[in-house]
Formats: C-alpha cells, structure tokens, sequence
C-alpha cells in the first residue's frame, strides 16, 4: 500500500517538473457564459491548469482587455497557480467570452465574438528567443486561437523559434472557425494530436481516412506524421494510439454534473502520460480519470488533486 507521498511521486514523477522543460500554451483567455453563471475558461488555460496540478510546467500566453473582465481573470488565474508573466493586456479588444448553451445530447454549444483580447498576443523576436531560453519541451495550440491571420503568424512564429519542442495539437472545432484548410495545416505541424468523438468524424471525411477508431489512428499517423493520437469518447471513455501501439478504454462511471473542461483535463492528463512514458493502456484509463473528475464538478476548472485520480 503507498503512502499519498509516494502515490504522488509515481503519478507526477519524482522529477518531472524538473527534469523536462516547460509546455507552452498559447491561446485562448476568455469567460464561458452560461445561462445561470460566467465562469473563467477557455481550452489553453483549462489545459494549462490541469498540466499545472500534474506537476508540468505550464507557459500560459495569451491576453485580457483592459476591463473588468480582464482584471477578474488576471486574479483568477493567479490563484489558480498559474504564472502570469506572458499574460499580456490588450488595449484594442475586449476580454474574450463565449456564450455557452447545452444541446440535447448534454454536449456544449459555444457562439465565440471575435476578435478579442487574446487575438492581440505580442510576438517579438525577443519575445520568441526568450522562450526558446527556456528550452520548452511542449507547444500546445487550437484551432481558435489560430484561425485569424494575426494569431496564425504569431503560432508560425513560435513554431520557427521553438523547433525542438514537440507539438501538441487540440482540434477544438467552434462554430464558424473550422476552416479544413486551417485543420490540414496544423494537424500536418503536430507531433500529437487531441480530438473528440465528432472532430474525428470530420476530419475522416475531409481527408478520406477510415471511421474506424484504430484504422483512422493509424491512418491519420502514417499521413501526417504524427506519433500520438487521442480520441475522447465522452461517457464512453477515449481511444489512444501511440507508435502502433492502441487501446480504446471505457470511461468512468459519475454522475455529470458540467462537461465544459473535461476534455482539456483529458488532454492534460494524455501529454502528462506521454512525458512519463507509460504504457497506453496507462495513459488512456488515467486520460479517462482525470476528465471524468472534472466533468463530476461545476465549471470548466474545478478543484481537484492528485490523490483523485489515483488509478489502481
């Protein structure tokens, strides 16, 4: 039987903060609106906060407005342990928000307003040598945060400053920011990528690519060069692939309460896997774990430790 220190150590790793660099995010800051509440959301910063309680080293950069809103935030991510030092102000745009309603099937429907604060992230060359001091191991980004021209020249930007870091793509397809042309370009810069049940689906058909969870995997890998790949499959659990390697896991048995935040907890806990290099019957029952903890609690950052997720 271990003792919560020693569960810990073989959950994070004894050194893994230290001995890999750190993950950059970039993306999205914004406030999810809900009918009866607002809280503060968007998938980097949910990514970023999950990775942070996994004992990774998350480098939010994103931006706020100059209001309200933007000082909640600020506040609120420091709370949440997150360093803010690349967490700029805007002075064009306005906080970002996303009007969040709940379809039939229990799924979150998001009606984003852009531009906003966080399509105005400053990218120097400075800025960009910087980071690269920093030797990151990770750059994660989304579909969103890329799909203006000023954003998209920010990512390429870091993807020349930073070639050392392996890239973590998450899908996130919101209404009116799917362009295929976009997906194809940032599924072919991944190193591994992060989608749900319904951006595999249409990523399959885009691109001719089997429907079959292991085939599609598989498939995806060969043609575009990545070397992971994980599914969500909501109360079904998630599917992984890894080097050949498959293993779709069912999911946990909860009572839901919010699912916004559950596949960015998800995503956080598939890289942590990854960078601790378990087996992927591990990686994807401890994917499932951590989402599912998430998805039991209200708002898309609830509170969680690493004692809950403990796996046998």
């Amino acid at each position: 039987m271990f003792t919560p220190e020693e569960l810990t150590l073989q959950l994070r790793g004894a050194d893994n903060s230290r001995s890999s660099g750190p993950v950059v995010v970039i993306g999205e800051v914004l406030w999810d609106v809900f009918p009866a509440y607002t809280c503060l959301g968007g998938a980097p910063l949910n990514f970023a906060v999950n990775a942070k309680r996994l004992g990774l080293r998350p480098l939010l950069i994103s931006a706020v407005g100059p209001d309200e809103l933007g000082e909640r935030a600020t506040r609120d991510i420091q709370a949440l342990g997150l360093d803010c030092t690349r967490l700029s102000k805007s002075a064009k745009w306005a906080t970002g928000t996303a009007c969040v309603s709940i379809d039939s099937a229990g799924n979150p429907v998001f009606r984003i307003a852009r531009p906003a604060a966080y399509d105005d992230v400053p990218m120097t060359s400075h800025e960009a040598e910087s980071l690269a001091a920093s030797h990151p191991s990770w750059l994660y980004y989304g579909t969103l945060f890329a799909s203006m021209p000023e954003t998209r020249a920010t990512l390429e930007r870091l993807f020349q400053a930073l070639p050392g870091a392996r890239r973590f793509y998450d899908v996130n397809l919101r209404p009116g920011f799917e362009s295929m042309t976009l997906v194809a370009d940032l599924l072919s810069a991944a190193d591994v990528v992060k989608l749900n049940e319904s951006e595999a689906e249409v990523v399959a058909r885009h691109f001719a690519l089997p429907q079959d969870l292991r085939d599609f995997c598989h498939a995806a890998s060969q043609q575009f060069g990545w070397t992971a790949v994980c599914i969500t499959l909501g109360e079904r659990g998630c599917a992984i692939y890894h080097r050949g390697d498959f293993v779709q896991a069912d999911g946990e048995v909860i009572q839901v309460i919010d699912t916004v935040g559950a596949g960015d907890a998800s995503a956080a806990a598939f890289l942590h896997g990854l960078n601790m290099n378990w087996p992927v019957a591990r990686i994807a029952r401890f994917a499932n774990r951590v989402g599912a903890v998430v998805a039991s609690r209200e708002g898309a950052t609830p509170d969680w430790t690493i004692l809950e997720v403990a796996i046998a």
